[in-house]
């Protein structure tokens, strides 16, 4: 429509009817167009908020109210009654989901105690819980959170490698990986937008190893703490989790190709083959 069609047509409309037709706008558009309309209404609100979005999260804040998240998530909030979650937020649970993993790996810059960090790990973790275990309302929810596991993880491990040493890196990085890995990726289904994004977390890190100290140190991190899992007896596999010898194949065939003919060869021998 033309400037005059367009006020013709909203002339017979009154001031009720403006004002649920901007508010079916506001609230249906896109982010850019809520804060157009925000900047018409509220002149300076969009300055504001784009002044707010480039200072990084408070990081502490941001800890607690991730660890909260998971915690009630674990706890079943999501998905009955529970007063600590209104029902308004049980069926808003993936856009709270998308924003604290986004506000995270802001506040990963200012994580100087690591507490982000702990607690983005924890949000990784309810990530690949929710593959094989209903904690939200939905058929799919990584998907429908729109989180791309391996984006955040990527975020996670690089800040780490900054704050850590390389022993305290490798040991933590080993540990995750072999608790997070899904070369098939963390949604349900398998297919859409989201899962089109992932990246096997094997793919991840070999990005972020650059010197053979680097290879050496995680590759060794890696089978003590294969080695660790089976021999206390914490290798059970989630609901729809795959054995660790096919889940983390793709990892050991790129240790299979740094180690080989390296001082670290002998560890290829102590890879798991067919264990689970």
């Amino acid at each position: 429509m033309t400037k005059e069609q367009f006020f013709a047509v909203v002339a017979d409309l009154d001031a009720e009817a403006l004002r649920k037709a901007l508010w079916t706008l506001y609230w249906r558009g896109s982010a850019p167009m809520r804060e157009r309309i925000e900047g018409v209404l509220v002149p300076g609100a969009a300055a504001e908020q784009r002044a707010q979005r480039q200072t990084p999260p408070d990081p502490w804040t941001t800890a607690w109210e991730i660890n909260d998240f998971v915690a009630l998530a674990r706890r079943g909030a999501y998905l009955a009654g529970d007063r600590r979650v209104s029902p308004r937020e049980r069926t808003r649970w993936r856009f709270t989901f998308r924003r604290l993993a986004a506000e995270g790996q802001q506040a990963l810059a200012g994580d100087e105690e690591g507490s982000v960090a702990e607690a983005l790990g924890r949000l990784v973790d309810l990530a690949c819980e929710t593959k094989g275990t209903d904690r939200f309302r939905s058929h799919d929810p990584i998907a429908a959170a729109q989180v791309v596991v391996s984006d955040l993880v990527e975020a996670l491990w690089t800040a780490e490698r900054e704050r850590l040493d390389l022993e305290a890196f490798a040991e933590r990085a080993a540990a995750q990986l072999l608790r997070w890995e899904s070369p098939w990726g963390w949604t349900r289904m398998g297919e859409g937008r989201v899962a089109e994004r992932e990246r096997p977390l094997a793919e991840v890190l070999e990005g972020l190893l650059r010197t053979p100290d680097e290879w050496s140190a995680l590759a060794r991190a890696y089978v003590s703490a294969l080695e660790q899992q089976r021999g206390t007896g914490t290798g059970g596999r989630r609901r729809g989790e795959w054995p660790v010898a096919e889940r983390l194949g793709g990892w050991h065939a790129v240790l299979s190709d740094r180690l080989r003919g390296s001082e670290d060869e002998a560890l290829l021998d102590r890879l798991p083959r067919g264990w689970s």
